[in-house]
């Protein structure tokens, strides 16, 4: 009997449309060779910046409630000129992940073969390590205000708050140990800057500590976010599953994989683990207006999140599979504009879903023998 996975897809803006596109045909290309076994059925949202135009709004007032009995969430990228941009990001993406309780992220850095890494160490050396954000507070609490406008120019005063909870502290910090214990280097890294933030990321340490000893089997350590954002370049080989909070984390997934090779190559998951809600699958990257609809962008970012949530529905297999032909393609010298190649968006594609069909029916062979 065939499981079908019903997925939103939520390309929204500039090359967004794009990479969606070229995950789902990866995706769709996984569920063909399944024999039957799952399958995906799709449904299309046009929310963005161009909805935004027509209607005032990124999403319609009844969007979440319409999102709800998916499966999961497939999003490309959302932001354009006719839209300040904390506008369109608390419009749609921060609208969805923050009512959706998406409060693990999790963002792999991922060094492909074929890709030229800026980063030294990674020549001789296998690299290979998980950010995990927390997601649904912090720095992103969206708490605060702007007063005092009325007092003239100059006058006005700007308040941004961050909100840690013991509470959202503790989750994604276990989110992180039980990740690491998946691993073969079982080690957590706890990212904060407590020395000059003295309330909110002293009680994240605080729980990290007191997390930890339920982990004795998981390494841990505690770095500020400099120190940490000078180990992601020297000493990477020492990383394994770093967690840190919202902006810090966010900050760092993006350092990490301007060291793979590209932003283009990063992908992530807005998870809600306890599965009251469908959780979001997404490339990193942004809307890219320069090269939106040239047909240049760089798709690796949304397939690899396409395999994230393969995995979210327990399709290891598949979603291993899906790595190993990125892999393969960009090993074959097939790479986009960002990473130094002359690949088109479906050149790439087509290389990803040619050696995918290959893994998959190795795969099919083994089990059948």
């Amino acid at each position: 009997m065939t499981h079908t996975y019903r997925i939103a897809a939520i390309p929204a803006d500039g090359v967004g449309a794009e990479v969606v596109s070229a995950g789902r045909q990866v995706l769709d290309a996984v569920a063909a060779a399944s024999a039957g076994r799952f399958s995906f059925d799709w449904t299309e949202f046009p929310w963005g910046s161009e909805y935004y135009a027509q209607h005032g709004q990124l999403m319609p007032s009844d969007g979440l409630e319409a999102l709800t009995d998916f499966d999961a969430i497939y999003f490309g990228a959302v932001g354009w000129e006719n839209v300040p941009d904390h506008v369109s990001l608390w419009g749609l993406r921060l609208n969805i992940t923050q009512n959706f309780d998406q409060w693990a992220n999790i963002r792999p850095v991922k060094f492909l073969p074929g890709v030229n890494s800026p980063l030294r160490a990674a020549d001789d050396r296998e690299l290979d390590w998980i950010v995990v954000r927390e997601n649904s507070e912090g720095e992103y609490a969206g708490l605060g205000g702007r007063n005092l406008s009325g007092r003239g120019p100059g006058n006005e005063v700007a308040v941004q708050s961050s909100l840690f909870t013991d509470k959202g502290c503790e989750r994604i910090i276990r989110f992180a140990f039980e990740l690491a214990r998946t691993r073969s280097v079982k080690k957590v890294s706890s990212v904060t800057k407590s020395n000059a933030q003295q309330y909110g990321m002293v009680l994240w340490d605080e729980v990290f500590a007191r997390v930890a000893q339920e982990y004795p089997d998981v390494a841990t350590e505690s770095v500020l976010v400099d120190a940490m954002s000078a180990k992601f370049v020297l000493h990477p080989e020492e990383l394994s599953v770093v967690v840190a909070s919202n902006l810090n984390a966010d900050i760092l997934s993006d350092l990490g994989s301007a060291l793979a090779g590209s932003l283009g190559l990063a992908a992530s998951a807005n998870l809600n683990p306890e599965g009251r809600f469908p959780s979001m699958f997404e490339p990193v990257h942004g809307s890219a207006p320069d090269i939106a609809g040239q047909g240049i962008c760089n798709p690796i970012g949304a397939i690899a999140s396409g395999a994230l949530m393969l995995r979210h529905f327990g399709l290891e297999a598949e979603a291993h599979a899906v790595e190993r032909a990125i892999e393969s393609a960009t090993g074959a010298g097939h790479l986009t504009r960002d990473l130094g190649g002359t690949a088109s968006t479906e050149d790439v594609t087509h290389a990803i879903v040619e050696a995918l069909e290959q893994e998959l029916a190795t795969q099919l062979a083994v089990v059948s023998a």
